[in-house]
């Protein structure tokens, strides 16, 4: 759990800072970034991720973000949080993270999910 919080602390930093360095950090040379479970174009590789990233950026002090892990078996971890844009846009997410040896990420999935009902007209 250990090395999840820490790659979790250096995600929130890259986040934060929108630095190519701090993003490239993250992954494997080879990582992939999906932005959930069934994304087609998942991000793969440093450069790729990088990019996109910085394509899709949010701006410091647009989020905020509070998470933690809550589990993890061997390499594969899985992140606990919600995430808030001053937009007013609010997400639970659960974020599923393979990690090198090296405590960087193999691969990250996102799953995400607005408030309200999960079935429509269910309250």
């Amino acid at each position: 759990m250990e090395r999840l919080q820490q790659w979790l602390d250096a995600y929130l930093r890259a986040w934060a800072s929108n630095e190519p360095d701090d993003i490239r950090a993250l992954f494997t040379d080879d990582g992939t970034y999906a932005g959930g479970p069934y994304d087609p174009h998942p991000w793969i590789g440093q450069d790729a991720i990088v990019r996109e990233w910085l394509a899709h950026r949010d701006e410091p002090g647009e989020w905020t973000f509070d998470g933690r892990p809550i589990a993890m078996t061997g390499d594969v971890g899985v992140i606990e949080g919600r995430t808030h844009y001053t937009s007013g846009r609010d997400y639970a997410n659960l974020w599923v993270v393979e990690l090198a040896a090296d405590g960087r990420a193999r691969s990250m999935v996102e799953w995400f999910m607005e408030p309200g009902p999960v079935r429509e007209g269910e309250e």
